[in-house]
């Protein structure tokens, strides 16, 4: 028995990647029905190789009948219509922040704390966390497990997919604009990005912290651990998709690289490319289209007592954002609707 599943915001970035992975990783949908504003209606959405489905108003759609929701259409527009859908009886993935912090919503990856998805039933919906938390817990989990972390030091170097199409369409004129003389024209970001770095990703807060610094804060501590102590610079980088990350732990007990090369190893989710030589790592480039998180420069830290360097990269709009979401919607489908159907 297959499910109908709706995907809100079908015509962005991750809406896109979401149908591709759901027909990538043959979920067992009945029915899939794209959703997006009313501008959008109309156009067609490719759902695999071979399916194409036209675009329906996310406004005027009755949720009445979906299983499932995958959705990703901003925060502002999942706050009106997340719960709609789940009033409805389907049961929502969200893949904006609007649902994050709320603590009768849980905030999920699966292969870190699956059991979570458990808690859908108060709300009927289940949050997928920031992109840049997604790739970093997947990589702290087993470490978290062989040696308790104490502290947290991360420099994230994000992609600019990660602002949406409109941010990546922005890097590529400017690109261009440099080399052949043209005018920068700044619109989605405060300064310019091409061959440039911006330490700037969402609004600033009243300490200094920007929002998506404030975010792998407080996601870390939900998903993983309270007790874990985080400090985060975010950073938007020149680079269209696939997000970086420089990453400091301090650990309660002793671990040496080789004790956690060899527990991220065996990790789920997680490829471990460490060659201390010349491309014996991955970068943003090398990951786009992959599924993994990729961890290479594992090594220790002689600074501070048992303490390990780690270099992490993620295709944001994969695992990052629409993979992610799938995954909880397959744990959801074999451990829970198949259970609350029968």
């Amino acid at each position: 028995m297959g499910y109908k599943v709706a995907v809100v915001g079908a015509t962005g970035n991750v809406g896109r990647e979401i149908m591709q992975i759901l027909a990538e990783r043959e979920f067992p949908v009945d029915e899939l029905v794209a959703l997006a504003s009313e501008r959008s209606v109309g156009s067609e959405a490719s759902f695999g190789e071979d399916n194409v489905v036209k675009v329906q108003d996310l406004a005027k759609f009755d949720f009445k009948g979906i299983d499932i929701v995958l959705s990703s259409p901003g925060a502002k527009v999942s706050a009106e219509h997340s719960p709609r859908a789940a009033r409805a009886g389907a049961v929502v993935i969200d893949n904006t922040s609007h649902f994050r912090m709320d603590p009768d919503v849980p905030l999920v990856v699966p292969e870190v704390n699956p059991d979570a998805i458990a808690g859908y039933t108060k709300k009927g919906i289940i949050a997928n966390p920031n992109c840049s938390t997604i790739q970093m817990v997947v990589a702290l989990k087993p470490l978290h497990d062989l040696a308790t972390i104490r502290r947290v030091v991360v420099a994230t170097y994000q992609s600019v997919s990660g602002a949406g199409k409109e941010a990546m369409d922005e890097l590529f004129r400017q690109t261009r604009a440099i080399y052949v003389n043209d005018p920068i024209v700044k619109e989605r970001f405060p300064k310019q990005i091409a061959f440039n770095v911006i330490p700037h990703i969402d609004v600033f807060m009243d300490d200094g912290s920007t929002k998506e610094e404030w975010k792998m804060v407080v996601e870390t501590k939900k998903i993983l651990d309270p007790k874990i102590l985080v400090s985060a610079t975010c950073v938007r980088v020149p680079v269209f998709i696939g997000h970086s990350e420089a990453v400091n732990i301090e650990f309660e007990n002793p671990v040496s690289a080789d004790e956690a090369r060899a527990a991220l190893t065996r990790a789920p989710g997680v490829t471990v490319i460490d060659h201390r030589a010349a491309e014996g790592y991955v970068t943003p480039q090398e990951c786009a289209g992959e599924d993994a998180v990729f961890i290479s420069r594992i090594r220790e830290d002689s600074t501070v007592e048992n303490g390990l360097n780690l270099w992490i990269v993620s295709d944001n709009l994969r695992k990052g954002a629409a993979l992610n979401a799938v995954q909880i919607a397959e744990v959801l489908a074999d451990r829970y609707l198949k259970k609350r159907a029968a």
